[in-house]
């Protein structure tokens, strides 16, 4: 597959070759500011498909977009006409225009322009079109202050920037770059597969990339100063699913490297050491301990606390005895055989490091740890 991509330098266009030098059998030539527009027809007779992410949106006059979104898809055409008309050859073409080509304002205007102009194409020739009304892409690598309010709130946040917002209840529409590319290289491949006589054709004209998120911009800025705000507290958001997901990977893209790193505190005494590193809102949270040979941590039960213990180094020896019952249990565990050992709500247990060398543990605990209500008590375990 040979894919032509226009706009190759721009935000969607970097996220887009990188995504595309990780397939087979694709070859990717590209047409950015730097190339001369007579350039495009050659490009155009030497590709199978083209994506046309080319375009003004911030020029310093109105009439720049007539000139970069206008009449740039104008030449496109006519390269792609004309490979038609000569023998036959179809071209899909997959253009990233805007929700604005809806709304009567320059831009808008502009987009709507050009996707008439590609319309016709298909119309008159039959060579396929895919028009993606796009609304405000984020994700990494977006220039900041320049057309992305995401990209600007995640710099100027990790830099104690300022931001400036007119209006917090204004509600924006958003669709992710991973998203987005993902739709571009599957549409591409399907209408290659189809115009070579192999599958259907993905139905053409005007389309939408989903999922498209709905939130204001108060809430938008809210959430990433939350992102900030968690290496101090280490409570993480639910940064796992859906749009929360995709606005923190956006979020951390915008680390400068200096701050990749962040510390967190260390607890220690004569046992060893205690060290939190990650709380969440609803699933617990992560730390580890260190105990030299011979101490014992722990001796204590909990009445819904629960826990996961992971002996990475060293070896171990768990105790437990039921509160009610005085049944007791005894097992041990090493670092050379990983293994989940899980404490139970009405047990008093304790951990022995019985080992010549310092002993790590990864503990994971299934609440935040209250200290007004610990859900601790002290019980040593004692002996069989």
């Amino acid at each position: 597959m040979k894919l032509l991509v226009t706009g190759a330098n721009g935000f969607v266009g970097k996220n887009l070759l990188v995504y595309l030098g990780e397939l087979d059998n694709v070859e990717v030539t590209t047409f950015t500011r730097d190339n001369d527009i007579q350039e495009l027809q050659g490009l155009v007779s030497e590709a199978d498909a083209v994506i046309h992410l080319a375009g003004v949106n911030r020029p310093q006059h109105d009439d720049e977009f007539t000139e970069g979104n206008t009449e740039l898809t104008q030449s496109l055409v006519a390269a792609v006409r004309a490979i038609v008309e000569k023998n036959g050859k179809q071209i899909p073409i997959l253009y990233s225009s805007s929700i604005q080509a809806e709304r009567a304002n320059p831009y808008g205007e502009s987009k709507k322009a050009a996707e008439d102009i590609l319309l016709k194409l298909q119309a008159e020739t039959g060579s396929p079109v895919y028009v993606y009304r796009l609304a405000n892409v984020f994700g990494k690598w977006c220039k900041p202050n320049y057309n992305s309010m995401v990209a600007t709130f995640c710099h100027n946040i990790i830099r104690d920037i300022p931001i400036e917002i007119h209006n917090t209840e204004a509600e924006v529409k958003l669709v992710y770059v991973d998203d987005v590319v993902a739709e571009l290289v599957n549409t591409a491949k399907a209408a290659l597969e189809s115009v070579s006589g192999v599958g259907a054709l993905p139905a053409t004209g005007v389309q939408s990339i989903e999922p498209v998120y709905q939130a204001t911009v108060g809430s938008i800025a809210e959430e990433l100063r939350g992102f900030k705000e968690s290496r101090n507290t280490l409570i993480s958001a639910r940064v796992g699913t859906g749009f929360t997901r995709k606005l923190y990977s956006t979020y951390i893209s915008y680390l400068p490297p200096e701050l990749f790193t962040y510390t967190v505190p260390k607890y220690g005494d004569e046992r060893g050491v205690f060290v939190e590193m990650l709380k969440t809102p609803d699933a617990g949270q992560f730390s580890f301990f260190t105990a030299h040979p011979g101490i014992t941590r722990g001796g204590h039960y909990h009445h819904s606390k629960t826990e996961k213990f992971l002996v990475i180094k060293g070896k171990a020896c768990f105790r437990f005895r039921h509160m009610v019952t005085g049944e007791f249990y005894e097992l041990f565990t090493d670092g050379d055989s990983p293994e989940i050992v899980e404490t139970a709500p009405g047990w008093s247990h304790d951990i022995t490091n019985v080992g010549d060398q310092e002993m790590i543990v990864m503990l994971w605990a299934n609440e935040i740890f209250d200290r007004e209500k610990p859900d601790t008590y002290t019980s040593p375990v004692g002996t069989e």
